[in-house]
C-alpha cells in the first residue's frame, strides 16, 4: 500500500493513476492521515435483456384487489 500527501499526489497523480489501475492500492493522506483511496471503476456490467425473467414470475389473481378489511382506509 503506497500513501501519498496531497501535494505529492498532485505532482504525480498521472504515476498514481497508472498503479491503481494496475491493482494496487494507493492512499492519498493530509497531514499524513488516510483521507481517501484511488481506485479504477468498475468494468460496466452486460446489457440488460428484456425478458430474462419470462416465465419464472407470476402475480396472484386478485393482486390489484383491495383487500376487504382496508375498506375503512379508503
Amino acid at each position: 500500500m503506497a500513501q501519498f500527501n496531497v501535494a505529492e499526489a498532485k505532482a504525480r497523480l498521472s504515476e498514481l493513476v497508472q498503479k491503481a489501475v494496475a491493482g494496487e492500492e494507493v492512499i492519498i493522506a493530509k497531514d499524513n492521515r488516510p483521507l481517501l483511496k484511488l481506485v479504477p471503476m468498475a468494468a460496466p456490467g452486460r446489457r440488460r435483456k428484456p425478458g430474462t425473467a419470462k416465465g419464472r414470475l407470476w402475480m396472484a389473481a386478485d393482486f390489484d384487489r383491495t383487500p376487504k378489511d382496508f375498506a375503512e382506509y379508503i
